[in-house]
């Protein structure tokens, strides 16, 4: 495991890199989480291909933006940073939760480097009547709202699961998860997803099967569904996912 850092757009980005072989699988992480959120998927892939794992600015080792900048646009500089530094051309992109939405400006202003689209519970479009109400909600009473939205993503984690992200939740300044939330609020996947025309799947649960779900915007988006699991479905059903991912993979 080669455990290192790189200048990003806005500071030193941590990553992980390991594996030789086939075409290089890039993951990137959710909202608050870092690189170990994929530790299951590297040691399964790095037997027979390269596997990279980033923390996206402000998360795990990475540094912290000055300008608070958290846009889902700039957060995609980062995997550019990330891979471009590592001298990668092509590989395959997986983004769970914030990082799918960063996985997709990535892809749609990349599509050339892009082999393949791996989406993890990737956010939608909520409408902007809605979001508003959540960020006012938030920003009134953060310490309650907060809470709450974490007790509903994490039902159905493993214990140690839960440990894991309980200890990265708090770990998050209230101003960077503010920014962070009202940035995925106003980006809008879907002009950056139609750019991307490369093979693409997203793996979503029970919880992520609303109205404005992704799958629901684009009813050409090949989903699939897996149940008993928190918003983290890699890590709660590590053996699972890595059987989906492995015949993603198969198909590129």
């Amino acid at each position: 495991m080669k455990s290192v850092r790189i200048a990003g757009p806005t500071g030193f980005l941590h990553f992980d890199d390991a594996g030789a072989g086939g075409v290089p699988v890039v993951f990137v992480h959710s909202y608050s989480g870092s690189a170990a959120h994929w530790s299951a998927q590297l040691a399964h892939l790095r037997s027979t291909r390269r596997a990279v794992a980033l923390d996206l600015r402000g998360h795990g080792q990475s540094e912290s933006p000055a300008r608070d900048d958290y846009a889902v646009e700039s957060l995609a500089g980062d995997i550019a940073a990330v891979v471009d530094g590592l001298g990668i051309e092509r590989f395959v992109l997986v983004g769970h939760s914030l990082g799918g939405a960063v996985a997709i400006a990535y892809a749609g202003e990349h599509p050339e480097q892009t082999v393949g689209l791996l989406l993890v519970a990737a956010p939608g479009q909520v409408p902007a009547d809605q979001a508003n109400q959540i960020m006012t909600a938030m920003e009134s009473d953060y310490e309650k709202v907060n809470e709450s939205y974490w007790k509903q993503l994490l039902a159905g984690a493993q214990p140690q699961v839960l440990v894991q992200l309980r200890g990265e939740m708090a770990s998050l300044p209230r101003q960077a998860a503010l920014s962070i939330l009202r940035a995925t609020f106003q980006f809008d996947p879907l002009p950056a997803l139609r750019a991307y025309r490369g093979p693409k799947l997203e793996v979503i649960t029970p919880r992520g099967d609303t109205p404005h779900a992704l799958h629901k915007l684009v009813p050409d988006l090949p989903h699939i569904l897996v149940t008993g699991t928190s918003h983290w479905p890699h890590m709660d059903k590590p053996d699972e996912f890595n059987r989906i991912m492995d015949g993603f993979l198969t198909t590129i």
